[in-house]
């Protein structure tokens, strides 16, 4: 038995879960996966798992060789890197995932920069506006706006993105101008709502100027949580859409959409890029993180006083 693959194969079950996510996490076959956990389990003549039908948990035992495990595995990792060109010439696969429009507007257009620079890293971007399980889902690093509700997280700050609302030139001339948001409370005006992936909930569109606030919640026909699919239903006139600036600033410049409502904007949005504590910051990830920073530099909008 190789015993550094087999707790390398032990930790991967214990974050993944079960047997069959952490087998194609690690691109190996699901048998293979539970020999050598078995084999590790005969070799310290101790139960480190208890199997059912459909799920896995950690005995006592395992929980506690898991968190030693862990530490070692990290040590060695960043020995191995130390002792290859990984800083200098990092190699190999990033999983990272990210919000659609911020994936669309800002990151794809400039990956060609990513990779004159990194030839040898390959990226799997997984797209999407939903709450990940880093660990579960073996993912590096996520990309994400608003306040980081997950502690344990290594999180790093790299923006604060203003907002703006918008409307398409069709849905103006169909309904006028808003001079404010109580246009949106009173049924005179509509506005695409964005809800939560995870709850289902409608997020709250904050209007701000000055000591008033208004929290819209929506007033339309149509709510979505997907962040291209709400850029879409301004672009198709179906209501107001407040969205980060960058994303629709193209549009602006084209004339497809209109900027409403400028002196009512929100308070900027601060963006992370976070990853798990336990997470190796191998150089691969280490150079992409730094890459993303220079990214969204130019998004760095000032917080608004007072």
């Amino acid at each position: 038995m190789d015993q550094i693959s087999a707790m390398r194969v032990f930790a991967r079950v214990v974050e993944a879960g079960n047997f069959s996510r952490a087998a194609d996490q690690l691109q190996m076959h699901k048998p293979s996966v539970t020999k050598l956990v078995q084999q590790l389990e005969t070799h310290l003549k101790v139960r480190l798992l208890r199997r059912t039908t459909r799920h896995v948990t950690v005995t006592p035992e395992g929980a506690a060789y898991y968190e030693r495990t862990k530490r070692v595995l990290i040590e060695l990792d960043e020995i191995e890197s130390d002792l290859t060109q990984e800083r200098t010439n990092p190699r190999g696969c990033v999983r990272v995932d990210v919000g659609s429009s911020v994936a669309n507007q800002i990151l794809m257009p400039r990956l060609p920069g990513f990779y004159q620079r990194y030839p040898q890293v390959r990226l799997a971007l997984g797209v999407s506006d939903r709450p990940v399980d880093l660990v579960g889902e073996a993912v590096d690093c996520v990309i994400r706006g608003g306040t980081m509700t997950d502690q344990s997280l290594v999180a790093r700050r790299i923006a604060q993105m203003a907002f703006t609302t918008v409307a398409s030139p069709a849905y103006l001339k169909r309904h006028g101008v808003p001079v404010g948001p109580q246009e949106l409370l009173d049924g005179r005006h509509l506005m695409v709502s964005y809800f939560s992936a995870g709850t289902g909930r409608i997020v709250p569109a904050p209007y701000v100027r000055g000591d008033e606030r208004f929290d819209i919640t929506g007033q339309g026909v149509i709510s979505v949580n997907e962040s291209t699919a709400h850029l879409n239903a301004a672009l198709a006139g179906l209501g107001l859409v407040q969205t980060f600036d960058p994303i629709v600033q193209p549009h602006i410049e084209s004339g497809a959409l209109v900027e409403v409502l400028a002196d009512w904007a929100p308070p900027p949005m601060p963006f992370y890029v976070a990853y798990p504590p336990n997470r190796n910051v191998s150089g691969k990830l280490r150079v992409f993180v730094d890459w993303v920073v220079e990214v969204f530099e130019p998004y760095n909008a000032a917080p608004q006083a007072g």
